[in-house]
């Protein structure tokens, strides 16, 4: 990941890195239903890196720890800061998976369940094996919690067609450049098919992942120690995640509990986001999806090839490359009303053109990190943004 613009004017602060953390490899959480490559032995009997998760689905949501090194052994913490310093570095610092270690696995969904005269319930077996896996998870991520002073998670959820060591390796690159503060987390859904009809393929698993993203957050929820939550969806993933949200927050309602307080989600991002722009206006504006959430920012980009792709492929309009002038005066009007919501435009570069333009744009991920990490608002001088009227903006060009 390129060092983000700010990392080059001011320096990056290694004293805010917890001492504990201050080594060049690092640890992600993660959380999945990608079934592992390969069939046989359990996960247990297997070596660390023995085990990898594929494209296929699995019925169990599993959790664990992903360490990330440098291919490049010889490269210290001394080295990374100076390396994190710098625009233009003298060597390549490549990442490399380690391990991966899965520490539990809920059971299977479906869950068994039984009829009472009181309504349906979890079968007495799926019950307690579901609440000792939640002890475990909760525990385990405790462990993390007490590693930073900032007790608030990171949750990653990846796009289309991205293997598992993609998403680890994206969240490593923004949490090292976040000062390591908060415990960081992907949640990698079975993407990555690959081939003709690949597409169609994670859009599909995109929809089976719901269930599970959605017991993924309440298990964080209901975590007393956990502050805030903050969401960076890409591409596909955001459909995954505002699917998931916009059932949370009905049953939330349903219930006569506020979402904002009972989710703790504090910022929610969607970067190159792969949806169809009407259907979104649905999520977010006609059924009140925004003030469930603390902060929505939404990172478009017309000179996003593969949104181009799907829009042709599709035939809507796509979120992700949706500019003021195409949002009518009804709906920027609703827009603002909501208070929350901020549209990030990012112009063309020669230098940094992509999908990915969320992390490899050292403009726009320094935009994004400032929101997350400092809670500051566009057009402050933390987020250096051209305005573009009511809650539009535009990152501005990289000149170096």
């Amino acid at each position: 990941m390129p060092t983000p613009t700010f990392y080059t004017d001011e320096s990056f602060d290694e004293n805010l890195v917890p001492q504990q953390l201050r080594v060049p490899e690092a640890e992600i959480f993660y959380i999945t239903d990608r079934a592992i490559k390969k069939s046989g032995a359990s996960s247990k009997d297997r070596k660390q890196t023995e085990l990898r998760y594929g494209a296929h689905r699995s019925p169990s949501l599993a959790y664990g720890s992903a360490t990330v090194k440098f291919k490049n052994k010889s490269i210290d913490w001394d080295a990374l800061i100076l390396a994190s310093n710098r625009a233009k570095r003298k060597n390549r610092f490549q990442f490399s998976l380690d391990s991966i270690v899965e520490l539990g696995r809920f059971p299977a969904s479906p869950y068994q369940f039984i009829r009472t005269e009181s309504g349906i319930e979890l079968a007495a077996d799926v019950a307690q094996q579901r609440n000792e896996e939640i002890i475990n998870f909760h525990n385990q991520l405790e462990k993390r919690l007490n590693q930073t002073e900032l007790k608030d998670v990171i949750l990653y959820v990846h796009g289309f067609r991205n293997k598992f060591d993609d998403a680890v390796f994206t969240m490593t690159g923004l949490w090292h450049f976040m000062q390591r503060q908060g415990v960081p987390i992907i949640y990698s859904w079975p993407a990555g098919k690959g081939g003709l009809t690949g597409y169609f393929t994670d859009r599909e698993s995109g929809e089976f992942t719901v269930f599970h993203l959605k017991e993924t957050l309440r298990f964080l929820s209901e975590m007393p120690s956990i502050a805030n939550i903050h969401i960076i969806s890409h591409s596909r993933g955001t459909d995954v995640t505002t699917t998931a949200l916009r059932e949370l927050v009905i049953e939330n309602r349903a219930a006569g509990i506020n979402p904002r307080q009972n989710l703790k989600i504090k910022n929610l991002v969607l970067a190159a986001p792969d949806l169809d722009f009407e259907v979104m206006q649905q999520r977010l504006m006609a059924e009140q999806f925004g003030p469930a959430i603390g902060n929505i920012t939404i990172y478009t980009s017309r000179a996003d090839k593969a949104l181009r792709l799907s829009q042709f492929i599709m035939s809507g309009l796509r979120f992700g490359r949706v500019r003021s002038k195409d949002v009518e005066l009804n709906e920027r009007n609703i827009f603002a009303a909501a208070g929350n919501v901020d549209f990030i435009q990012v112009p063309k570069n020669k230098r940094f053109i992509g999908h990915s333009y969320f992390h490899s744009n050292p403009a726009v991920s320094a935009d994004l990190i400032r929101l997350i990490t400092q809670g500051a608002t566009p057009g402050s001088a933390e987020r250096d943004l051209i305005p573009l009227g009511d809650n539009f903006w535009q990152v501005k060009k990289l000149t170096k």
